[in-house]
């Protein structure tokens, strides 16, 4: 396959941008997608020229790092695909592909295609800690949980925060990423002590933050990797009002 790539380069958040042209040739459509970007990589570096920089760590679709808008999609046109598990043979031969970093305010670009995403962890240790019983681990099954309960509170903990989720929104809202964080622990009984507080901290630490409001679009749902139910927005509204009606 031959392929033309239009890649976003920028040196930093302060940085004007532009899309540059590379060919890609002779890739294999067995190729994942970042390792496609290896070898453009490679010959860049063999040239001289500064290799396009872009995230990545597990290569297995766990970490979330591997984020980048491709032809307008977040992670590309497969659903419930991570960048790093797009394969080649998704795209024909002579395509040409644009590839761009998320688009949102809260996410700076650091360089290329990479951007800072620690307003998720801000977001996250906002939500403080969860209380539980000091002393000897206790056994698996000494707090009963419904099955329906948990095999919902697993589908939200799935969640891997890779920021696709506000890429999709016109709005760049973190709602999809914040109510997946606070729904998980909202179903099991240990999450049940501070739930309202929780809710409260995360959703002022969002806002905080520079996201926007939830559109009601379901563009997050469509283009999360993990196909984490906006259900979750739901609880969350829920539980936000009822926070603030506690006066929490």
């Amino acid at each position: 396959m031959n392929l033309t790539l239009k890649v976003w380069r920028q040196d930093g958040a302060s940085g004007s941008g532009q899309f540059v042209t590379y060919p890609a040739n002779d890739v294999s459509e067995h190729m994942s997608f970042l390792e496609m970007l290896d070898v453009v990589n490679e010959k860049l570096e063999a040239e001289g020229q500064d290799p396009i920089a872009f995230d990545h760590d597990c290569r297995e679709g766990i970490c979330g790092a591997c984020s980048m808008q491709i032809n307008g999609v977040p992670h590309g046109p497969e659903r419930g695909t991570t960048t790093c598990q797009l394969h080649m043979r998704t795209f024909k031969d002579g395509d040409s592909i644009t590839i761009e970093p998320w688009r949102a305010a809260s996410f700076p670009v650091v360089k290329d295609l990479v951007v800072d995403r620690s307003a998720f962890d801000r977001i996250i240790e906002a939500g403080g800690y969860v209380s539980v019983s000091t002393g000897a681990t206790q056994d698996a099954n000494a707090t009963p949980i419904n099955k329906a309960d948990a095999d919902e509170a697993f589908d939200y903990a799935t969640c891997i925060g890779c920021g696709a989720c506000v890429a999709a929104c016109k709005n760049a809202s973190a709602s999809l990423f914040t109510s997946a964080k606070l729904s998980h622990l909202a179903l099991l009984p240990q999450g049940q002590a501070e739930r309202y507080e929780r809710t409260a901290a995360m959703v002022a630490q969002m806002d905080l933050e520079g996201f926007g409001a939830c559109t009601n679009t379901y563009e997050c749902e469509a283009a999360c990797p993990k196909e984490i139910s906006v259900n979750a927005i739901a609880r969350m509204n829920r539980d936000y009002l009822k926070a603030t009606l506690l006066g929490r």
